[in-house]
């Protein structure tokens, strides 16, 4: 997969000492040859390719993926051409000749220099199209200034402090159309890569949405099947059961931890569970009990992964055919496990234990009324009571 270049515009971005705003210090435009023959050409390369290859799901695992599918937000009832930052695009890839590039260029430049967080550095426009097909894309990217650069020189000086540096290591990019695999693109969406926790580079295209990630749509399936579920379980709509079921549902959807429930059998559960997985067979499930952390797939529920209560107390199986250590080493590998049935028998006789335990230890002694235990000391002082509680006016 090789890129040929068909024009650039360059950007060298400053930041102006008495604000925070920024301003274009210098901009150039490089044709087919120009690019040929400048060292940009060095410093670019394989960077198109590398572009094009990463990869980008359109519903990310997290919203933290440095690598997006952004898409271009369109009102109902209205074409694809309405949207700003679309028309904006369709523009520079028709664009040919200095002043033409300069001209489209402009919206988007000042567009990024408004946005907040934005660093001085060089920014690049670059439009190119792979050697064996006619599809043309358009490149955005940014790459922020090296701080306290130094380079090796000659003998005398050694070193030399270099003030603008960059390099393409942590370089924001933009790739309009998403080339979904050569000879194939999408239209509709736009690849962005950032490693920043900052979101600043997705920011300045204002008229382009991110998808949910794929752990904010599982939660959204999984409220609207419990919704489904109350309909079904209350099918009067003004029921006071019902009423306090979706209450609870959105309680529950508005919290970011929550407690096992306890309100659908197995058999529900393994309903929905099969719904979504159907869709997404590598969601993960994750929770604590108490301080132990399990992960697994939620498809491994029902199959791998159990959950039980002996005498109140909850209990998590998990099975598998081995069982690997990692790291360090631990007597633990070299047990010989009981069977199921004896553990059972000894968590429920010490559950039993416990909670015979909770009702025969006596309580704390409470102070008596008027009293005040001192710090430090086992003994009680009176405490000055009123008489009564009349005001004294």
């Amino acid at each position: 997969m090789n890129f040929e270049v068909d024009w650039l515009a360059f950007y060298l971005i400053e930041q102006l000492s008495d604000d925070q705003s920024k301003q274009v210090r210098m901009s150039r435009y490089l044709s087919y040859h120009d690019y040929e023959k400048s060292e940009l050409k060095y410093f670019l390369e394989g960077e198109f390719t590398k572009i094009a290859k990463r990869k980008a799901e359109l519903n990310p695992a997290t919203e933290g993926a440095p690598t997006k599918l952004g898409q271009f937000i369109v009102e109902p009832g209205h074409p694809l051409e309405s949207n700003p930052n679309y028309a904006m695009f369709q523009k520079l890839l028709n664009a040919t000749g200095k002043e033409e590039v300069f001209h489209n260029a402009m919206p988007l430049v000042q567009s990024y220099l408004k946005t907040p967080q934005v660093r001085g550095g060089v920014l690049l426009l670059v439009r190119a199209k792979l050697d064996k097909f006619d599809d043309k894309f358009l490149f955005i990217l940014k790459c922020d200034f090296e701080q306290n650069t130094a380079i090796i020189t000659d003998e005398n000086s050694l070193i030399s402090n270099v003030e603008m540096a960059i390099n393409s290591k942590n370089m924001k990019s933009v790739m309009y159309p998403h080339l979904i695999e050569e000879g194939m693109v999408d239209a509709y969406h736009v690849k962005i890569h950032q490693f920043s926790h900052a979101r600043y580079f997705e920011e300045f295209l204002k008229f382009i949405e991110y998808p949910q990630t794929i752990t904010q749509l599982i939660s959204d399936e999984v409220i609207n099947l419990a919704r489904q579920h109350i309909e079904y379980v209350y099918p009067e709509a003004d029921s006071q059961e019902r009423i306090r079921a979706e209450e609870e549902i959105e309680l529950i959807a508005a919290s970011p931890k929550r407690e096992l429930t306890e309100k659908w059998e197995h058999e529900t559960v393994m309903e929905a569970m099969q719904i979504l997985t159907e869709r997404q067979p590598e969601i993960e499930l994750k929770f604590k009990l108490d301080h132990l952390q399990v992960r697994a797939l939620l498809a491994d529920y029902g199959s791998q992964l159990h959950i039980a209560k002996v005498n109140n107390r909850y209990v998590v199986v998990l099975e598998g055919d081995y069982l690997q250590f990692e790291r360090g080493h631990s007597p633990i590998e070299f047990l010989k496990p009981k069977g199921l049935e004896e553990l059972v028998k000894e968590i429920e006789e010490r559950s039993l234990h416990d909670y015979y335990e909770t009702l025969t230890t006596p309580a704390p002694a409470q102070p008596s009324a008027g009293y005040e235990q001192q710090p430090g000391r086992q003994d009680f002082v009176p405490q000055t009571v009123p008489d009564d509680d009349t005001p004294p006016w």
